[in-house]
């Protein structure tokens, strides 16, 4: 029987293919499941257009992010932190004050998406990677304050 794939099956195959697998195993486990539906002339077309619209979706969210990306890459990022008079600070800089600092310039990005190379635990000038899609990554460029010195 032949069968498209609504779920990602590890033994069968991903999301979205039309695989042949065994009449049992189609009606007895995978389609009850919710893990396929039967392939017929009109669901293999109803996936080919959703195939085309997901493509076209992606896309525009691939472009959007790269406009981000270029954006992000051109503004430097402010984080204010308490620090001593040689210039250490009490503690470090996060990706949750860089995702703070962000949505203070109007970037809404996720902390678990900055990374950082090394903890910030100085003041001056850094560089972090936010990932903002698949494969589209910004270089973030961050200035590290101490607190009492915002203009």
């Amino acid at each position: 029987m032949k069968i498209i794939l609504r779920k990602d099956v590890a033994t069968l195959g991903d999301a979205g293919e039309v695989v042949t697998v065994k009449n049992g195993y189609a009606n007895n486990y995978l389609i009850p499941q919710g893990y396929a539906i039967r392939a017929t002339d009109g669901t293999i077309k109803a996936l080919e257009t959703e195939k085309k619209q997901q493509a076209k979706k992606i896309e525009l969210q691939r472009k959007n992010a790269r406009d981000i990306a270029a954006k992000l890459e051109q503004t430097p990022v402010k984080v204010f932190a308490k620090a001593g008079e040689s210039g250490k600070l009490f503690g470090t800089v996060t990706g949750g004050d860089i995702s703070d600092a962000l949505k203070q310039l109007g970037f809404e990005i996720d902390r678990r998406k900055i990374t950082l190379e090394a903890p910030i635990k100085m003041l001056g000038k850094f560089e972090a990677d936010a990932k903002l899609f698949m494969d589209i990554t910004a270089k973030l460029s961050i200035e590290v304050e101490a607190e009492g010195s915002a203009e």
